[in-house]
């Protein structure tokens, strides 16, 4: 299978491509048509929140699913999802600070710190930029030994990003628990015996 995937890695990256950008399409579609919600703000900070999120739950099951499966083409792709995260997170940041507080530097400062969810987004943004900056192979040549360890930030970056998405739903919180099991999962998949019992798993699942 792995094979198969290295010989389709360029199909495989245009439909990567399209799927990332999908969700920003669509948004573009709506706002052009005039298709959004009756609260437009709302909408659309939602509408670039939750594909960051989704992207962010990708990137951090590429290396699990590597080792268990054995399909270690998959890391090709890890880079470019990570980099759609980042943009659909700034989309959301600017879309919170531009369109709900109109660059109002003053006025968002007054009232950010009255609402945890936002403290707790605006530092898995923080966490996102330094590992944008050095997704470089210039960056990777540089850091070393120490790309890596400054690149599991991103586990922090999936902590937060959840836990921000759970407050800020303010009803129905199933999905955002299910995005919280999801990231727990992978964080328990860095554990070594958790790690093995779920490759053996996969390996019994593959030789039926």
């Amino acid at each position: 299978m792995d094979n198969a995937i290295s010989y389709m890695s360029k199909y495989i990256r245009i439909i990567v491509h399209i799927c990332a950008l999908l969700p920003l399409l669509t948004l573009f579609w709506d706002l052009r048509f005039d298709n959004l919600s009756v609260n437009p703000i709302q909408d659309i900070t939602f509408r670039t929140g939750k594909p960051a999120l989704v992207l962010l739950v990708l990137v951090l099951s590429v290396t699990p699913v590597r080792k268990w499966f054995g399909l270690h083409s998959l890391i090709q792709f890890r880079r470019t999802l990570g980099l759609y995260v980042f943009m659909y997170a700034s989309l959301h940041f600017l879309v919170f600070v531009g369109l709900d507080y109109g660059f109002d530097i003053e006025l968002l400062l007054s009232s950010v710190f009255k609402k945890p969810y936002v403290v707790l987004g605006f530092l898995a943004y923080l966490t996102l930029v330094p590992l944008a900056i050095t997704s470089t192979r210039g960056w990777i040549r540089r850091l070393g030994k120490y790309w890596k360890m400054l690149h599991r930030l991103v586990y922090l970056t999936g902590i937060l990003a959840v836990a921000h998405y759970i407050w800020a739903v303010k009803s129905d919180i199933r999905q955002p628990l299910l995005f919280a099991a999801v990231i727990c999962l992978m964080l328990f998949a860095r554990i070594p015996a958790f790690n093995r019992s779920l490759h053996l798993l996969s390996e019994r699942w593959t030789s039926k």
